[in-house]
């Protein structure tokens, strides 16, 4: 019945394009002034941490490790919706309020963190051991081998999995849309609960969406093709 009414109704084509015309923008705005900036902040910030963290699961020290363990498992084996939830919603109980963009921020950096520290730690422990004993044969302490040598090397391994990490956050601030958060699906929601259209309009959220992730894409072949210049054949 609906597909019918698209494809043999003229007032209701009409209709159909008036809504997704009108909502066209209002949903690309929420997309570049909401997903995507919430997008670039947690993804730096959890880059940080999980350089931080996958540091410290490689550190001798064995406290380092057990909280950097802990924190991965403890981040990777709960859903993020939830761990979104008990920061918003569940925190206030004990009197810590958080604006919605600051629990989104929270949530999401928390879960790049831990995702993205085994990226990098599996990236750090492919680079051969002979290249960290060839940087202590000329006098470089660990602290040196690792910054002059060890992670630009890692940083080629670890571009392909991190950009697809990046091109999955970006779909997941969807789930900021739960907790008020007015990102681009949150926008989506609230066009369609005054037209009713939900079909539609989620649609066209999805469409804006797979056009982002279609761009992403495009520059990820593009750097790693550029990057792929520079490593030996």
């Amino acid at each position: 019945m609906y597909l019918s009414n698209i494809f043999t109704n003229p007032e209701m084509q009409d209709k159909y394009m008036d809504i997704l015309v009108s909502s066209f923008l209002p949903l690309v705005k929420g997309a570049f002034y909401y997903t995507i900036p919430l997008t670039l902040i947690t993804f730096a910030i959890g880059l940080v941490l999980a350089v931080l963290t996958a540091l410290m699961r490689l550190s001798n020290v064995k406290a380092f490790q057990w909280i950097a363990r802990s924190y991965v498992s403890i981040i990777r084996g709960t859903p993020l919706l939830v761990q979104l939830f008990i920061i918003f919603f569940g925190l206030p109980s004990i009197g810590v309020t958080i604006n919605p963009f600051y629990s989104a921020i929270i949530g999401f950096s928390l879960n790049m963190g831990a995702y993205n520290s085994e990226i990098i730690r599996a990236a750090i422990l492919s680079i051969p051991k002979g290249q960290w004993e060839a940087s202590h044969s000329i006098g470089m302490t660990n602290f040196q081998a690792l910054k002059r040598v060890v992670l630009p090397q890692a940083t080629r391994v670890s571009i392909p999995p991190l950009s697809n990490s990046f091109i999955g956050l970006i779909k997941d601030t969807s789930l900021a849309s739960t907790i008020t958060y007015t990102e681009m699906f949150r926008k989506s929601q609230e066009i369609a609960a005054n037209n009713y259209e939900f079909l539609l309009v989620y649609s066209e959220a999805a469409f804006i969406y797979w056009v982002i992730c279609v761009g992403l894409s495009f520059i990820q072949d593009r750097v790693e093709n550029r990057l792929d210049q520079y490593v030996a054949k």
